[in-house]
């Protein structure tokens, strides 16, 4: 486990800067920790997160756990 800057966080999960930026200030992004003006993340948050993201079809982006009876 190791605690990465901003810039590294985005390129460690595949992100632009500017995207883990707003997901940080509007929701839905990795756990980060702010230390003093600084914002670090911790890999294994990110690791956490992207896991959390695992899909295993495109039809509904929202919940993978929908089926298609109860989604009609």
């Amino acid at each position: 486990m190791k605690n990465i800057r901003v810039k590294e966080a985005a390129a460690y999960v595949g992100l632009s800067k500017s995207s883990l930026d707003k997901l940080r200030c509007f929701g839905g992004g990795p756990r980060f920790y702010k230390l003093g003006r600084s914002v670090v993340y911790n890999t294994a948050d990110l690791d956490a997160w992207v896991v959390e993201r695992a899909r295993t079809s495109t039809w509904c982006a929202n919940d993978n756990r929908v089926t298609r009876a109860t989604a009609a």
